[in-house]
């Protein structure tokens, strides 16, 4: 089983509905979709900025943005299953469905994550990847990626956030990136996924 996290910046995208048309039709049962915070978490940080309020508050209000962008992604896609708990992601594949995670429940209820902007999507995918055991971590990003690079290069070069090689580490899943443009190539990685 593979996560998906499909970044907030592709809200806009014109292959946006590409994926999720490519994850709907060839992930039933393999894929959960983690969603970014795209421009709902832009409005957070810029709301910060301005106004200064703490970060435990911005942390809470990111992870709605990441929600109400998994809802905007379901609304769009109406067969991707938008879901909020473990035993939900696990019943929904068990359906042969794909869910979307909506993950406000699940990372306030655990206190070991950090209250920052270094703790972005990527590092939740990354945390939720290592609780339900999935096999790979895909990140799909509107830069060009390159999967040679290592994890702490693309820290460096602010494709990831700054807790992601810890969260990485937690799990046993490998972690590939994808630029936006090659949904095409979705179909033919999935097929060698088994299901379960």
């Amino acid at each position: 089983m593979w996560v998906v996290k499909v970044g907030g910046s592709l809200a806009a995208a014109e292959a946006l509905p590409f994926w999720l048309d490519m994850l709907s039709c060839y992930g039933n049962g393999k894929v959960v979709i983690v969603p970014g915070g795209g421009p709902f978490s832009e409005l957070v940080h810029e709301s910060q900025s301005y106004w200064k309020f703490d970060d435990s508050s911005a942390h809470y209000m990111a992870l709605l943005a990441m929600t109400q962008f998994g809802l905007m992604l379901s609304g769009m896609q109406p067969s991707l299953v938008p879901v909020e708990s473990k035993q939900d992601i696990v019943k929904v594949l068990a359906n042969s469905g794909v869910p979307i995670w909506l993950p406000t429940d699940m990372v306030t209820s655990d206190n070991s994550i950090e209250h920052s902007w270094d703790v972005t999507s990527d590092s939740l995918a990354a945390w939720l990847a290592t609780r339900l055991g999935a096999s790979r971590l895909l990140l799909v990003k509107s830069v060009e990626t390159d999967n040679s690079m290592p994890v702490q290069e693309l820290v460096h070069q602010g494709v990831v956030d700054a807790s992601f090689p810890d969260y990485v580490e937690q799990g046993t899943f490998s972690v590939s990136l994808m630029s936006h443009k090659d949904y095409d190539q979705v179909p033919q990685m999935l097929a060698y996924e088994k299901l379960g």
